[in-house]
C-alpha cells in the first residue's frame, strides 16, 4: 500500500500539468510559483520555503535551510530545474524528510522532456 496514495496522485498530476503548460528550460523559481498555483487551483494546502532547522547535539540550529514546498503538512517537494538529477539532490530530499520527521517526499526535476521521467518518490 502506498503512503498518502491519493495526495501523491494529486501532486504528481499537478507537476505534470505545470510541465505540460510551460515546458522545460525555466528557472526553479518559476516552476515553484506555477506548481503552487496549480496546487491552489486543486484546493490542496501547502507552504512554500518552509524553514528547516538542524538538530545538533540537542540544540536546534537555524542554518538557513528551506524546504521548497510542503504539501498538507505531510509531503516534502524538492524542486529542481537541472540537466540531470544527482545523488546529492536525492540526499538533500532524504535529509529534509529526516529533519522534518515527514515520511514522504518528491524530488522533481522540471528540466526534462517528459515530466514523469523527472519525478522521484521517496519514503523515509
Amino acid at each position: 500500500m502506498l503512503i498518502y496514495e491519493e495526495l501523491s496522485h494529486e501532486i504528481y498530476g499537478a507537476a505534470i500539468e505545470v510541465h505540460r503548460e510551460i515546458g522545460p528550460g525555466l528557472l526553479e523559481s518559476a516552476y515553484e510559483e506555477c506548481l503552487c498555483r496549480e496546487l491552489s487551483l486543486r484546493k490542496i494546502g501547502f507552504e512554500r520555503q518552509v524553514p528547516q532547522a538542524v538538530q545538533y547535539k540537542g540544540v536546534q540550529l537555524d542554518c538557513g535551510y528551506r524546504m521548497d514546498v510542503v504539501v498538507e503538512n505531510q509531503v516534502v517537494l524538492e524542486l529542481k530545474a537541472v540537466e540531470s538529477l544527482e545523488a546529492i539532490h536525492e540526499a538533500q530530499l532524504m535529509t529534509y524528510l529526516r529533519l522534518s520527521m515527514k515520511k514522504l517526499g518528491f524530488l522533481m526535476n522540471f528540466n526534462v522532456p517528459l515530466m514523469k521521467d523527472g519525478i522521484i518518490r521517496r519514503v523515509l
